[in-house]
């Protein structure tokens, strides 16, 4: 089996994403992937919710053995009684990093036991002469373990599961690069407003020279002044900051206010633009303006349809050609007909199937995923 398609040599002194850059682009929001997540994950509410309405999703999906029909785990292995477990992290690591990698477990019979998902940015893949994945090194702190990307039979001990990067040929692309303008902009007004608070809710003006000889200032004053403008009172962080001003300068206040700029509606278009980036309507995350969706249900029928069964598509199908190298045929699925937010699909499905008269009875079972009843049964 191909797990891999025609490969370029990779470069071996190339950095690994954007964790080797320098930290801040010109625009001023981090190019890392730590960094990122940091600024979006953990101090942004509406890149949080988006992640956790995906992760969360996955992960609450009802899962079973295609072949079988048999519940993942109810005699299989004990590798797939966690896979439920085990799908939050891997569609986290899928959707912010672009890739997931997954460690395959062995007991002392050869048997996977458990799939354990590595953190994806201290993982880095090992290319050969040609190009190919050889192995995986993984590095924590000063620690690094090298991971054959096969073992002597053949077998994996890395699932690399991957989203498309038309850049690369061995790592996928996230969304939190593109997310990250409208994070540092959500951000940024978030502490604008709340500086805005802080300070009393001043506005902003203008320093006037005047003094009562129609004098300018000079060079050096004027350096000065301005440096100390820079230093002191611009920026989000010290919006209407009080000035202490000295002799000949008057403060005049401008009509260019936060309203005037219109913070609320950028907030809000920033949100937005964070919400499709990681693939979650902005109805479901409670932000205004966007008619989209006529009302939630809508709206989460198309989180499942758009977003999550895409993604559990692209999860179960890498776990199950991984495991398949130890059970031959092994093919975990979603049980679409237990999924809430799709029963009227569904229902609406069955009733266009039961009403095709031209079908036979076992057609019309397999349109639905069921298979054909043995002869005989189920007339009459």
């Amino acid at each position: 089996m191909k797990w891999w398609g025609r490969k370029a040599v990779r470069d071996a002194g190339r950095p690994f994403l954007l964790g080797a850059w320098q930290d801040r682009s010109e625009a001023g929001w981090p190019r890392s992937y730590e960094g990122q997540v940091r600024e979006a994950v953990l101090a942004n509410p509406v890149a949080q919710r988006a992640l956790r309405l995906v992760a969360e999703g996955v992960s609450g999906a009802p899962i079973f053995e295609a072949e079988s029909g048999q519940a993942a785990g109810s005699g299989r292995a004990t590798a797939l009684t966690k896979t439920g477990a085990l799908l939050e992290t891997v569609a986290a690591h899928l959707l912010l990093h672009g890739n997931a990698f997954i460690q395959v477990i062995q007991d002392a019979g050869g048997e996977p036991a458990e799939l354990f998902a590595l953190r994806p940015e201290r993982v880095s893949v090992e290319t050969d002469a040609g190009g190919w994945p050889v192995a995986y090194l993984y590095k924590a702190g000063a620690a690094r373990t090298r991971f054959a990307a096969r073992d002597g039979l053949g077998r994996p001990s890395i699932l690399h599961l991957k989203a498309v990067h038309p850049l690369d040929d061995h790592y996928g692309l996230g969304c939190l690069g593109a997310a990250a303008g409208a994070v540092a902009i959500h951000n940024a007004a978030t502490r604008w407003n709340k500086a805005l608070l802080d300070n009393a809710a001043r506005p902003s003006g203008a320093l006037v020279y005047a003094p009562g000889d129609g004098a300018a200032l000079s060079g050096d004053q004027y350096r000065r002044l301005r440096e100390e403008m820079e230093a002191a009172f611009q920026g989000a962080g010290n919006a209407g900051r009080p000035m202490l001003l000295e002799g000949g300068l008057k403060w005049q206040a401008m009509s260019l206010t936060p309203a005037d700029m219109d913070f609320v509606g950028l907030k809000a278009a920033a949100a937005r633009e964070i919400a499709l980036a990681f693939g979650v309507p902005p109805m479901l995350l409670g932000l205004p303006g966007d008619a989209t969706y006529a009302n939630y249900r809508e709206a989460n029928r198309a989180l499942w349809r758009l977003t999550l069964l895409p993604m559990l598509d692209k999860i179960l199908g890498g776990i199950s050609a991984g495991l398949s190298a130890w059970w031959p045929g092994v093919k975990l699925d979603v049980d679409l007909d237990l999924v809430t937010a799709l029963a009227e699909d569904r229902e609406r499905l069955w009733a266009q199937v039961s009403g095709a008269d031209f079908l036979t009875r076992d057609e019309k079972r397999e349109m639905l995923g069921f298979s054909p009843l043995p002869a005989g049964e189920g007339q009459g």
